[in-house]
């Protein structure tokens, strides 16, 4: 009877822990869409509004102060993610889409619309295929993503020399670049969240937590290669 028992136990954990981890994933892709959706409508309600817009953009001050105040909320996050409550890291998340949102604002102002809505489904197809790449593959993507993250921060230098340059022909070519590394990223972002994810073994707070830093982390690929692919594809008005 108690090896009845056991074997029962065994068994009601093991499909316990099998229902976690799709669970897990749905959350990290609902809490990366709804970061999108909320930096979307932000940064069209922004651009909408000429009033909002000057006050934001007549200062560089405010400017760098809004990227210092991403900066801060995604080193914040991910550094503190385990101390903070999951109420907290997901008030910080939608935070950070908020004012995403408002520095990616002046999009609406230098690309037409129907330009930006291309590009979008363009990322978002782009983004699904590399997912599921990532997401089915058999393959370690780790060492692929360690040189993505090296060329990342060679694009990161590049694009800063650049600021001086002003050379449209190289911010091209750093466009493309920025391209190929976040497709590759997507990728290996993914598959890292759902080895992660597939160790927790019940849906507690922890486990949330390391799905909102997970939906945090594609939410970022996302947006760039959104930015990238606009900077190829999209029309100026």
């Amino acid at each position: 009877m108690e090896e009845r028992d056991l074997y029962r136990m065994i068994d009601q954990h093991e499909a316990t822990v099998s229902m976690v981890f799709p669970a897990l994933m749905r959350k990290v892709f609902s809490w990366m869409t709804l970061a999108l959706v909320i930096t979307g409508l932000t940064a069209y309600g922004v651009a909408s509004n000429e009033s909002i817009m000057f006050s934001l953009y007549s200062s560089q001050w405010v400017i760098f102060g809004l990227i210092a105040l991403e900066l801060g909320l995604v080193i914040y996050l991910s550094a503190r993610i385990q101390k903070l409550s999951l109420t907290t890291a997901t008030v910080c998340f939608i935070l950070f889409s908020v004012v995403n949102g408002l520095t990616l604002a002046p999009i609406f102002i230098i690309y037409t619309g129907s330009s930006i809505a291309k590009v979008f489904f363009i990322t978002a197809g782009t983004f699904a295929a590399m997912a599921l790449i990532g997401y089915r593959t058999k393959k370690d993507l780790s060492m692929i993503g360690r040189i993505l993250i090296m060329a990342l921060i060679g694009l990161i230098i590049a694009s800063l020399v650049n600021l001086f340059l002003k050379s449209s022909g190289l911010e091209l070519i750093l466009s493309y670049v920025g391209v190929l590394i976040f497709v590759g990223l997507t990728a290996w972002d993914t598959q890292k969240i759902k080895l992660m994810l597939n160790q927790c073994e019940a849906p507690d707070e922890e486990a949330q937590k390391i799905a909102l830093l997970g939906s945090l982390t594609l939410y970022l690929d996302f947006i760039n290669l959104f930015l990238y692919l606009l900077r190829i594809f999209g029309n100026r008005e």
